[in-house]
């Protein structure tokens, strides 16, 4: 489901300006959390995605805020499974692949979501 704007607020609304400049520094957050630490860090950008979300329902950033949550949860998935992988030895290979493939993934999800929103697009993702 695609989200719409409200009817009520403009696309350059200060309300929409907002959420829209809160989303653009939390995609760069996770990018400074996930280039830097590997993600380690990450936690801290998703707690703030999960405060902003609900004051972006009915608008078409609340895509934005749930792309990021969502990109941040496969990774974490990915990268578990990872260390799960590592600790046998016929594994490493496949944990060490599993990581290089996780981290280009979660890579094209940050650059896509920061080009949709730049260009005022929702995310394709679907609703919860």
């Amino acid at each position: 489901m695609i989200m719409t704007t409200d009817a009520t607020l403009d696309y350059n609304s200060p309300y929409l300006t907002n959420l829209r400049s809160t989303a653009w520094w939390l995609y760069i957050f996770h990018a400074v959390c996930f280039l830097f630490t590997l993600g380690i860090f990450s936690f801290v950008p998703l707690i703030l995605n999960y405060l902003v979300r609900p004051r972006a329902i009915h608008t078409w950033l609340y895509t934005h805020q749930t792309w990021q949550i969502h990109s941040f949860w496969w990774y974490f998935a990915w990268v578990v499974l990872g260390w799960i992988f590592y600790f046998t030895i016929i594994g490493m290979i496949f944990a060490a692949a599993g990581w290089v493939l996780a981290w280009c993934w979660y890579t094209y999800r940050l650059i896509k979501g920061f080009l949709y929103l730049n260009d005022g697009i929702p995310m394709p993702y679907p609703e919860e």
